[in-house]
């Protein structure tokens, strides 16, 4: 089967995407309106690009041509905070994607509790398993109707206690939930542990 992207429309190109790019981890964002509404939306669209420094990105779309209320209030506010749920928080992850009005927080609406951050003005959701409080990188604009991708750069890292063994997170211990072909989530499944690979060093030596 053949799919020429030039004979399809956006909606099917996106379930052609979204069913295509799976697993995909979840960004749960928190952000504050510049009325000090806390707002909380999930975002698949989302992964790292940098390590030093440290900096995440995910992309926001608009809803019925206009701007999401987290696209709104991070160009307010350029600071957020991204959650990484577990799988058993699917279903609230879920919930939180719901269109609430500009001035109800999805927090306090799904009887989420919220801590005050160290760093940045966005709280962070107290039972998230991992936070990570960012400022404002980048923002970038793709496509037609476009997308924008903010990149933030993480100054501070959130984990609850357990989790980070030898500097790692466990993933089997975070059971991370994922997304994949709308309107679906899953969980990670199993985790295949491979024999790390040995690589030259700059002195012509190898190293783990």
């Amino acid at each position: 089967m053949k799919i020429a992207a030039a004979d399809i429309g956006m909606d099917a190109a996106y379930k052609l995407l979204v069913g295509c790019i799976v697993p995909r981890p979840i960004a749960w964002v928190t952000t504050l309106s510049p009325e000090g509404t806390v707002n909380l939306a999930p975002f698949s669209a989302f992964t790292f690009v940098s390590s030093d420094p440290p900096m995440v990105a995910f992309s926001v779309g608009l809803r019925e041509g206009q701007p999401k209320d987290t696209a709104r209030n991070i160009d307010a506010l350029p600071e957020f905070v991204v959650h990484i749920g577990a799988e058993d928080q699917i279903e609230v992850i879920h919930k939180s994607s719901a269109e609430y009005p500009q001035d109800v927080s999805e927090t306090e609406a799904l009887g989420l509790a919220t801590v005050p951050s160290d760093l940045v003005k966005p709280p962070r959701l107290a039972a998230a398993p991992i936070a990570m409080e960012c400022r404002l990188a980048h923002a970038i604009d793709f496509g037609r109707e476009p997308s924008t991708l903010y990149v933030g750069e993480v100054v501070m890292f959130h984990a609850r206690d357990g989790l980070v063994r030898d500097g790692k997170i466990d993933t089997a211990e975070l059971k991370p939930a994922v997304r994949v072909a709308s309107p679906n989530y899953a969980r990670l499944g199993e985790i295949i542990r491979v024999k790390p690979m040995h690589r030259p060093s700059s002195e012509g030596q190898c190293k783990p």
